[in-house]
C-alpha cells in the first residue's frame, strides 16, 4: 500500500505537509508556553520587523506566530474528534441499515435524507445556536452534521458484503448479528471509510473557521478561525493578521486532501487504472 502511495507525488507532498502541522502543534508549547492570547508586544506590527515577534501582531498586540503554532493543535484536535464522532455514527447507522435490511433500513435511510435536506453549515449553525460556542459543543456539532456520507458508504459496503461467502459461514456456526457486523464485516468494509475520513477531517476545519468567522468560535481557545475573525477588522490597514491564518488553513485542507487522494489511489488501484 505505501508503495502505491508514494508513487502519487501530491499524495506524499500532502503527507509531508500534515506532517509540518503535526510538529507545529508538537512544539506549540516551545513557541508560547504561557498562553498564546497574552499580549507580546504593540499591536498590529508587520511581518518580518521584530524578530520577537517575526509574523507580527494583531490588533491587541497577540504573537500571530504563536497563534499559528498553537492554532495547529485546536484545529487537529476539532478534525480528528470531530472525524472520529461522525464516522461512529455513520459506522453504527450504515452498519445496522446494511446488514438488515428492510424496514430498519428504510427508517434509517429516511432519517439520513431528512439530515441531508439541509444544508450542512445551516444545521450546524443551529445545533451550535442551541449547544452554545464552547469548542466541546463545536466539535460534537461538527461530527452529527457530518455522519450522512461516511453511514450511505459503510451501506453501501455491508449491502455488497452481507451475502459473501464467509458471512453466511459465520451465520452458519451460530455467531450472533453483532459479531459478525463488528468481526466480520466492518473490518472489510472499513478502506473506504478511512479514505473518506481524510475529506471529514478537512471539512470539519472549514466548518470551524467559517463558525469563528462569524464570532462563533470558543474565545478561550487559540483558533485560526478565530484569528481570521478578528483580522477580519483590519483587513485594509493590517491583512496580513487572516492572511497568516488563512494561508495555514488553506496548507492544511489541502493536506488532507491530497492525503485522501493517495489512500483512494493505494487502497483502490484499479480505480485509478480505469
Amino acid at each position: 500500500m505505501w508503495t502505491r502511495y508514494k508513487r502519487n507525488r501530491a499524495a506524499v507532498l500532502g503527507l509531508v505537509l500534515l506532517v509540518i502541522v503535526l510538529a507545529m502543534a508538537a512544539t506549540a508549547g516551545f513557541v508560547e508556553p504561557v498562553d498564546p492570547l497574552r499580549r507580546a508586544g504593540d499591536p498590529l506590527v508587520p511581518p518580518f520587523t521584530d524578530w520577537a515577534t517575526p509574523l507580527g501582531t494583531d490588533q491587541l498586540g497577540r504573537d500571530i506566530l504563536a497563534g499559528i503554532f498553537h492554532g495547529a493543535r485546536t484545529s487537529l484536535l476539532i478534525g480528528i474528534v470531530s472525524t472520529v464522532v461522525a464516522i461512529s455514527i455513520g459506522i453504527l447507522v450504515g452498519a445496522i441499515s446494511g446488514y438488515f435490511g428492510g424496514w430498519i433500513d428504510d427508517v434509517l435511510m429516511r432519517v439520513t435524507e431528512a439530515f441531508q435536506t439541509i444544508p450542512n453549515f445551516v444545521l450546524l449553525l443551529a445545533l451550535v445556536a442551541i449547544l452554545g460556542s464552547s469548542l466541546q459543543n463545536m466539535i460534537i456539532a461538527i461530527g452529527i452534521v457530518s455522519w450522512t456520507a461516511p453511514a450511505r458508504l459503510v451501506r453501501a459496503e455491508f449491502l455488497s458484503l452481507r451475502g459473501r461467502e464467509f458471512v453466511e459461514a459465520a451465520r452458519n456456526l451460530g455467531v450472533g448479528d453483532a459479531a459478525i457486523i463488528f468481526r466480520e464485516i466492518l473490518p472489510n468494509a472499513l478502506p473506504p471509510v478511512i479514505v473518506f475520513a481524510s475529506v471529514i477531517m478537512a471539512i470539519s476545519i472549514l466548518l470551524e473557521s467559517a463558525l469563528a468567522f462569524l464570532g462563533l468560535g470558543d474565545p478561550n481557545f487559540a483558533s485560526w478561525g478565530n484569528m481570521i475573525g478578528a483580522g477580519k477588522a483590519v483587513l485594509r490597514s493590517a491583512w496580513y493578521c487572516a492572511a497568516i491564518p488563512g494561508i495555514a488553513i488553506v496548507l492544511t485542507v489541502l493536506a488532507f486532501s491530497l492525503i485522501g487522494e493517495g489512500l483512494n489511489e493505494a487502497v483502490n488501484p484499479r480505480q485509478k487504472k480505469s
